[in-house]
């Protein structure tokens, strides 16, 4: 009897100390975790802010950044070359822009006081540089139209130090006009779009090569958006819409001629 009873307090005292070690392991903050884990509270801060740090698609600092489309569209006369002027798109565009500036004329004051140059003399075809080529008022005789020299020579007399020829130079020198509420007459083709070098031809003309198109053709540029250019046409419309990375194609293959006025 005595045996055993030194025998279970033993065992009893050995059942303890592998309780003990036993709850330590399990209670143990570094062993729960790991060693090189943070406490659960804080990693579970980190994930939260993460995520409130991150922007919406639709916060209202990105919405900012859309470009609004810019538009601007002017009020010009509209005149009608037909039927007196076949030919007179040129001069009938300018009238269209003096009338914008207030300028009392008409277009049949303007065919009759602008330049003009035989279609042939002598064998040599006139040079639209210093003249209206031919006939203008009708297809029965020949002719075929006047580049921007001219044009800007006969609109100086109705607004003296006024006139801006910007032949030459970028597109963007249009666009600078229109914003300014100013009206541009350019020179371009009927199509308003790039035609084939096949329909252009060089005239060897007395004042010198010049490179020529029978599907001319003069407006007035009234507006432009993103997308589009608009125009008066002297062949009929008001503010005709039409792409405008064609017409700037087509306003190039003339020569980027274009024609304005300071107010």
């Amino acid at each position: 009897m005595k045996v055993f009873k030194k025998n279970w307090l033993w065992l009893f005292l050995i059942f303890d100390v592998f309780l003990a070690i036993l709850a330590f392991q399990l209670y143990s903050p570094s062993d729960a975790q790991g060693d090189d884990k943070p406490p659960l509270h804080k990693v579970a801060d980190k994930e939260i802010k993460a995520v409130t740090a991150k922007p919406s698609q639709d916060s209202p600092d990105k919405k900012k950044t859309k470009v609004k489309k810019q538009k601007v569209l002017i009020d010009a006369p509209q005149v009608m070359q037909n039927p007196e002027l076949a030919r007179g798109c040129e001069v009938t565009s300018l009238d269209m822009m003096l009338q914008d500036a207030g300028v009392d004329v008409d277009k049949m004051t303007l065919a009759n006081k602008i330049k003009k140059v035989p279609f042939k003399k002598n064998g040599v075809r006139g040079n639209p540089n210093d003249g209206f080529v031919g006939n203008m008022a009708t297809f029965s005789e020949s002719g075929l139209g006047v580049y921007h020299g001219p044009l800007a020579d006969l609109a100086e007399k109705y607004l003296p130090n006024r006139i801006i020829d910007m032949t030459g130079q970028s597109f963007d020198s249009v666009i600078d006009q229109l914003k300014k509420g100013i009206p541009v007459v350019v020179i371009t083709n009927y199509t308003f779009k790039p035609i084939p070098e096949s329909h252009f031809r060089t005239w060897h003309t007395a004042s010198g090569d010049v490179k020529v198109t029978y599907d001319q053709h003069a407006v007035l540029i009234t507006g432009f958006d993103d997308d589009s250019i608009y125009f008066n046409n002297p062949l009929g419309g008001k503010n005709v819409k039409t792409d405008r990375n064609e017409f700037v194609e087509a306003w190039k293959q003339l020569g980027k001629q274009a024609i304005s006025y300071r107010k």
